[in-house]
């Protein structure tokens, strides 16, 4: 840290660890209750693993992969990488094993640090790996062997290190430049096959100021940090962002499996009482899902006033940027009744002082940020990609308009161009092109695709939008992922997808399809409780044939109301509507790779496993939705979910 500019993370650790030593920064459940690490202990933590990694062999620019849930030792681990002057190449905890090969493969990584709930992962594919040297194992029980080692020795071999070499930590770490990578980031390959992202200091500190011009985390904040914090967007804002403002951040105690650790989400939020939390679409759905099941359960009274507090509140907050204006204000002593009566009290689910949730995404559902904003705790929905470190740009609570992604970061260069690259006018749609000190370096060993996406400086996001007049960017979907029909027309189904899933209640996930087809095809999974009380109040039991038959009407029903004559007849062009329909025989799941770590949809990925349930679609017997295989497939779904502990997180 030069004259107090920040070049590199190890800056704003420093930085953080100067201004706020005695702040708590992170946040674990240990012995029953939730114990803090303020950011001068985080500082010797981190200064402890990078002395043992040096220790241990690590050369500058060597790479680490990261395999571990939301943790402390996550911070320590990667931030004392990047001190020993190493490179961190984090994994998403929800890899298959081929996955996980490829990317540690393909990265070149020496060392691997793991939590010991994936050590046995990690041996059923040790053979795969034979270019790991060493595995640092976080809470590891078991005897150490062969390359297996706990992360508390290495914590320990740094302790002995600093005492026989004083001084040298500190000599590695100043030749960490701005300009050096931090991170090998790997997409998820939600489009493509995935791809390692290479990620500077400079990018990530960069983008860490950028997102401050926007919303300015209060030292006082506290965040439960339960997306994936090898994900990008938890990574930079979650991790970086709060240590940058001397604010702290708390791991989902992760007990003994993944269910446990999604059971454990809405006891954690009672404990921590987070002041914002960082989401993405999928998981504030389940929320909402979950709050409106308790809503049901509470009797006649409190549903009716929950659903008139809904009406009410939606006409008095219009589209955010006009809330409470012109004649909207007459509303207030109802809306202000509803909150106390309702409202106040579901927001203690969240533990009371949740004041925002910041949202990931490309996809905006208008009404899902209608509903938050209701609720009293609005989702500032944002838009960024990992290649930008991620944010590009963000609603702010002071300003946010439902529909939008907000306001472009400071400093940035954004434009909107079309297919030749020549920029157009605002308002007019095309390609968003970014240019800034975030954009990354390229991707790891594959100059084909970086000279693709970054063309004189600037990245092309595969992403269409437009700017409005005031300046506010609207995001329409991945140019990858457009409906294409027979005469050449091109639509995004994102909006189309999402509006479905969210607007029924017996549809959990819709994908469309349409490659210059006839007509576009859509996949279903539908919502296994919701359909099971519609067959059951008919007087049918769930399992049946003439049940499933029942329930695939229903669903037809639910689509038609997108159509002439339906409840939401011109919400989308007809023809980008799902004229057949197939039930998915499983759900998507992170199992067969057809939704990533935050449970976003994999297209090319729903499209290979599903492909004959596809093509079926495309014969004279597909278009009746309630056909054998729809039935069969209806019947398969419910009995799988039947069987399973489900998928809801809240």
């Amino acid at each position: 840290m030069k004259n107090g500019e920040l070049h590199t993370l190890i800056d704003l650790l420093e930085r953080s660890c100067l201004k706020f030593p005695e702040n708590a920064y992170l946040w674990e459940k240990r012995e029953g209750g939730y114990r803090s690490v303020t950011y001068r202990q985080t500082r010797r933590e981190v200064g402890d693993v990078a002395a043992g990694l040096l220790a241990g062999g690590l050369q500058k620019g060597d790479r680490v992969a990261l395999l571990s849930e939301g943790c402390n030792d996550w911070v320590f681990a990667e931030l004392g990488i990047l001190y020993a002057g190493g490179v961190n190449v984090p994994l998403s905890i929800k890899l298959t094993d081929k996955e996980l090969i490829f990317r540690v493969r393909h990265s070149g990584a020496r060392f691997l640090i793991v939590s010991d709930y994936y050590v046995a992962t990690l041996r059923r594919i040790e053979a795969e790996l034979p270019e790991i040297e060493k595995i640092y194992v976080i809470r590891y029980s078991s005897a150490e062997e062969g390359k297996y080692n706990s992360f508390e020795r290495l914590k320990d071999e740094g302790k002995r290190w600093v005492t026989e070499y004083p001084g040298m930590l500190e000599k590695q770490a100043v030749t960490v430049s701005g300009a050096d990578l931090a991170n090998i980031s790997y997409t998820s390959g939600t489009t493509a096959e995935p791809k390692g992202i290479m990620l500077t200091h400079e990018n990530y500190v960069s983008n860490v100021l950028q997102s401050d011009s926007l919303i300015r985390i209060p030292e006082y904040f506290r965040i439960l940090l339960f997306l994936p914090w090898d994900h990008s967007f938890a990574h930079t804002v979650g991790i970086y962002s709060f240590m940058y403002n001397g604010a702290s951040l708390a791991a989902v105690d992760f007990g003994k499996s993944p269910m446990e650790y999604l059971r454990n989400i809405p006891l954690n939020m009672k404990e921590i009482k987070p002041h914002v939390l960082l989401s993405v679409p999928a998981l504030a759905k389940n929320f909402r899902r979950s709050i409106e099941t308790g809503i049901r359960q509470r009797g006649w009274l409190i549903r009716k006033l929950y659903g008139l507090g809904l009406k009410w509140g939606y006409y008095y907050h219009g589209q955010g940027n006009f809330r409470g204006k012109g004649g909207r204000m007459l509303l207030w002593p109802v809306v202000k009744l509803m909150d106390i009566l309702v409202f106040s009290k579901i927001r203690k689910i969240f533990g009371g002082n949740l004041q925002f949730f910041v949202g990931g995404g490309a996809l905006l559902d208008t009404e899902l940020q209608r509903y938050y904003c209701t609720l009293g705790i609005p989702m500032l929905q944002g838009y960024g990609l990992s290649e930008a470190s991620p944010v590009i740009s963000s609603n702010c609570p002071q300003r946010y308009r439902f529909g939008s992604s907000g306001q472009v970061v400071k400093p940035l260069e954004l434009k909107i161009c079309d297919e030749t690259g020549t920029e157009v006018k605002k308002g007019e749609k095309g390609e968003i092109v970014i240019r800034g000190k975030n954009v990354m370096k390229g991707y790891w060993k594959n100059e084909k695709s970086t000279a693709g996406t970054i063309r004189d400086g600037w990245l092309y996001t595969g992403d269409r939008g437009y700017l409005g007049e005031d300046g506010s960017l609207f995001v329409s979907g991945r140019f990858k992922s457009l409906l294409i029909a027979g005469d050449g027309e091109k639509y995004s189904p994102e909006g189309i997808e999402e509006a479905i899933a969210e607007l029924s209640p017996y549809i959990d996930y819709c994908v469309l399809y349409n490659n210059q087809s006839p007509y576009t095809a859509g996949l279903i999974v539908p919502n296994k409780t919701a359909l099971t009380e519609y067959v059951k109040q008919r007087e049918e039991e769930p399992g049946t044939v003439e049940a499933c038959k029942l329930m695939l009407t229903k669903l037809n029903e639910e689509l038609m109301k997108f159509r002439k004559g339906g409840m939401y007849e011109g919400m989308f062009p007809e023809r980008w509507l799902p004229a057949v329909v197939g039930i998915l025989p499983e759900p998507l799941t992170a199992q067969n790779g057809t939704v990533n770590s935050t449970s976003k949809v994999v297209r090319h990925k729903v499209y290979e496993v599903f492909r004959e349930e596809l093509d079926f679609l495309y014969t004279p017997e597909g278009k009746d939705i309630r056909n054998p295989r729809n039935t069969k497939n209806m019947k398969s779904m419910i009995t799988w979910m039947q069987n399973s502990v489900g998928k809801r997180t809240f």
